[in-house]
């Protein structure tokens, strides 16, 4: 009852949208589930999302939020570019921003405060900076007054406010550690130090930030790969188990740290690294068994991965490791070929079937055994269908056969007519006497 009550006053927190939400979206900033009745994902999401509208509401924030059967307005849904369910959106005047985060309802709140809020949030003394840099593990700061600069600065931020925080200060709020060669400038705070934009090295504004808006090392899972696809870098992994606290795990785990840390300089640009708990997912995407633990470079782009040819014993055997794959040595494994493809589809339908028998041995056995009790009926119709023509076939042939043979032997009227033929040839005392004969016979 307890909790039948609580997600009743959660569900009275969130909005059911109608065909009237088109004319009145834009007096207010909403956060939107788009979702299907029949759709598992969104029925699973449910629960969060009242939880999402209790929060929202209790904290006092300008954001509504609603929900909208995508399927009774599937034009206002396509309005919105809506392609899949549940599809998250925050809607901010003329526009919408897509939610791609995990689906929890911190991270759904804090997706929400951010887009909400200022594009370019002001730090206006040393201590609010102190007090954000604590709360945030990366964010972009903008030094100097009105320039082309920061015309991109906000542009970048409009696209990419969906992944982090954008802030503008001045010199004097900086930390006394921070020296800029020139203003403005634009810098990103990570790892405990900052790296400051340089158009001439770094390129594009926007492709420096997407790459920088990681930490230099990560805890990486299925979803965090997905995004790191955006940055077009390498992913250097550690695959091992987080609960297994020997030797060998620690060890690679500290060597793609110590790599990560120690030479940024040299593989920032080029490299994300991290580690992944566990070999399930990473099995999935190579499509074979690693042992763990192990160390697996992938390029997400194409979906080519790089194996280590000898073991990773320290920081040195990993760097020349990934010095060979720079240069082109090392040998890349996978990719997006036909035969990849075809590979893929294989694994994958073979994946499928396990874990339906798996989780379900009946069902398994209905889904697949059904049909190929239908196919092996149809088989043998089939089979039997040609068995009985033959056998109709090999009479007609014998009856063909025997009508060959009465011809050949002639009607009863010509062996009549040869009878008769043969008594004309014998004498009357013949006849009388065969006539004696066959009477008695009769």
């Amino acid at each position: 009852a307890v909790v039948a009550h609580v997600v009743a006053s959660g569900a009275g927190f969130v909005e059911d949208l109608d065909e009237s939400f088109k004319e009145n979206r834009k007096d207010d900033i909403w956060l939107v589930d788009f979702y299907a009745p029949w759709c598992g994902h969104c029925k699973k999401l449910e629960p969060v999302w009242n939880e999402v509208g209790t929060e929202m509401r209790n904290m006092g924030s300008p954001v509504k939020v609603g929900k909208m059967d995508a399927t009774s307005f599937s034009s206002i849904a396509s309005e919105f570019g809506v392609r899949g369910y549940p599809t998250i959106k925050l809607l901010k005047g003329d526009l919408a921003y897509n939610y791609r985060g995990p689906r929890t309802k911190d991270d759904i709140i804090e997706f929400a405060n951010r887009v909400a809020g200022p594009l370019i949030r002001p730090l206006p003394s040393q201590h609010m900076f102190e007090h954000v840099q604590k709360r945030h593990r990366v964010l972009f700061v903008y030094v100097g007054g009105e320039s082309p600069l920061k015309e991109k600065y906000i542009e970048v931020a409009s696209e990419l406010i969906v992944y982090t925080y954008f802030f503008s200060a001045s010199e004097d709020v900086l930390p006394e550690y921070v020296t800029l060669p020139e203003l403005p400038a634009v810098m990103v705070f990570k790892d405990g130090t900052y790296f400051v934009y340089d158009e001439y090295e770094d390129g594009d504004l926007s492709s420096w930030i997407n790459r920088e808006r990681f930490q230099g090392y990560l805890h990486v899972d299925g979803f965090t790969l997905y995004e790191l696809g955006d940055t077009g870098k390498l992913v250097a992994i550690a695959v091992i188990d987080d609960k297994n606290s020997s030797v060998e795990h620690t060890r690679l785990k500290s060597i793609i740290q110590e790599v990560a840390r120690d030479y940024r300089d040299h593989f920032h640009r080029d490299f994300q690294f991290g580690h992944m708990d566990g070999n399930d997912y990473i099995n999935s995407l190579l499509m074979d068994d690693l042992t763990i633990p192990t160390i697996v470079v992938l390029n997400t782009s194409n979906q080519q991965y790089f194996l280590p040819d000898r073991h990773i014993e320290s920081t040195e055997d990993m760097v020349q490791f990934i010095n060979n794959i720079l240069d082109g040595t090392a040998e890349a494994q996978g990719g997006d070929g036909l035969l990849q493809r075809i590979k893929r589809i294989i694994y994958d339908a073979k994946s499928t079937i396990v874990s339906v028998f798996k989780s379900s041995p009946l069902l398994g056995c209905f889904l697949f055994g059904l049909p190929l009790g239908v196919i092996s009926i149809m088989c043998y119709g089939i089979c039997t269908a040609d068995t009985e023509g033959e056998v109709f076939e090999h009479e007609g042939a014998k009856k063909e056969s025997g009508d060959r043979e009465l011809t050949d032997e002639g009607s009863e009227e010509e062996q009549e007519e040869e009878k008769n033929g043969k008594y004309a040839e014998l004498s009357d005392g013949e006849l009388k006497q065969k006539d004696i004969m066959e009477k008695k016979k009769d």
